[in-house]
């Protein structure tokens, strides 16, 4: 029998029973778009965190300080205070560096006029713009002389900025107060957004590194060093030789342990979206159970079927139809049943994840791969489940099938 004239019945067969071929498909449709929307908000999530880290700044290398060991002790992971200017200056050295911020933080209240914040300063140098490819939005960062006199300057974060002199207005050459000391905004740096770890870097006011050390903080190390690689495909080299330059600056031998961590952007990645691959599978998984079970009512509907058209098979049989004929026509209704199924379940997933991006401002993206999978696990669904019934139909004895009631 051909595949046209088999495909003809398996639809006849179908559109006998509209309500019941259509429940049945429910399954499928609600099991496949569940995996659909699923894998697109995780994909949507990595996709986020993958831009927002990568956008941080042009071949970004982070050098933070490691771990420190007192009396025996290990004080944990960012206790070291042996990141010094020093080393940033060894770095810009390398050849594959081109730019070198050394970074201090702090966290002070800033004060104009009547109006106040808290707000995380930046302690930095001339290269951070460079480095984390961030232009201004009025007047001009601090200059190499400020960072060298420790100058009382001050560049505002957007947000800060609007906070306390209100929107769009250019508070250039306005004088504010951290701590006893009057300091004076010299600009505003453009619009930024949330970093990769979530953090507003709106939220921040800029100042020398040397200023902060001296004048707020009181200490001579940094807190981390940002560098930027001279290409995109020389960070893993350029990390590599940070690495290597810090270990001999340090004094640490072979075998020891580093006093410091240098991650670069793809370290980043795979460390923020670790967590959010592995919440993808797992709801994924969850999904993928109704697939299972739309796959049990298929075998159900199908022994059903077979059950009803017992006489149609032994007619079928006694007029010349092989046993492989009546296998292959139940195995095409069940696998039919499962692909339009899946088909307009891959159709309610796209739309649901369109949904969500729409509805929360969630990010989405549905994956070519997710798709194909999607398609290829309900064909194989419709294959599995509809076997049993299938086979079951064919080996029916023609003349027990005649006398069926």
């Amino acid at each position: 029998m051909s595949i046209l004239m088999t495909l003809r019945i398996a639809v006849k067969a179908l559109n006998r029973n509209k309500m019941r071929t259509m429940l049945t498909m429910l399954g499928m449709i609600i099991g496949v778009g569940a995996v659909i929307t699923m894998v697109a908000l995780g994909r949507g999530a990595q996709s986020s965190i993958e831009e927002q880290i990568r956008g941080a700044g042009t071949n970004m290398v982070t050098v933070f300080p490691g771990n420190m060991m007192t009396m025996g002790v290990s004080m944990g992971q960012g206790s070291s205070a042996r990141l010094m200017p020093d080393d940033a200056a060894a770095l810009r050295a390398l050849p594959d560096v081109t730019h070198v911020a050394e970074s201090v933080t702090t966290r002070q209240q800033i004060i104009a006029g009547t109006q106040n914040t808290n707000s995380s300063i930046v302690g930095t140098n001339v290269d951070f713009t460079e480095v984390k490819t961030w232009p201004m939005k009025y007047g001009a960062f601090f200059g190499e002389q400020d960072v060298q006199t420790a100058a009382k300057v001050i560049t505002l974060g957007v947000n800060v900025a609007e906070l306390l002199y209100g929107q769009d207005v250019d508070p250039t050459g306005q004088f504010v107060r951290v701590r006893n000391h009057v300091v004076k905004v010299i600009g505003v740096m453009a619009p930024k957004g949330a970093s990769s770890s979530g953090q507003n870097q709106d939220d921040q006011v800029f100042m020398p590194y040397t200023t902060v050390q001296k004048k707020l903080l009181g200490q001579q190390h940094l807190n981390y060093i940002l560098a930027s690689a001279a290409s995109g495909d020389r960070i893993a080299q350029t990390a590599a030789a940070v690495s290597d330059v810090l270990r001999v600056r340090h004094d640490i031998g072979p075998g020891m342990e580093d006093d410091f961590r240098v991650l670069t952007a793809d370290d980043m990645v795979a460390m923020r979206t670790q967590a959010t691959s592995t919440l993808t599978s797992l709801l994924a998984a969850i999904a993928g159970v109704s697939l299972l079970v739309g796959g049990i009512g298929i075998m159900n509907i199908m022994l059903v079927s077979v059950t009803e058209r017992t006489r149609e098979i032994g007619l079928r049989l006694a007029i010349g139809a092989r046993s492989s004929d009546v296998l292959y026509q139940f195995l095409v209704e069940a696998v039919l049943i499962s692909v339009v199924g899946g088909g307009l379940g891959i159709a309610a997933g796209f739309g649901s994840a369109e949904f969500m991006k729409w509805f929360r401002a969630w990010p989405a993206v549905v994956p070519t791969d997710a798709i194909i999978l999607a398609f290829g696990v309900a064909a194989g669904i419709g294959i599995f489940f509809g076997y049993y019934p299938a086979r079951k139909a064919a080996a029916l004895d023609p003349i027990e099938a005649l006398r069926f009631e």
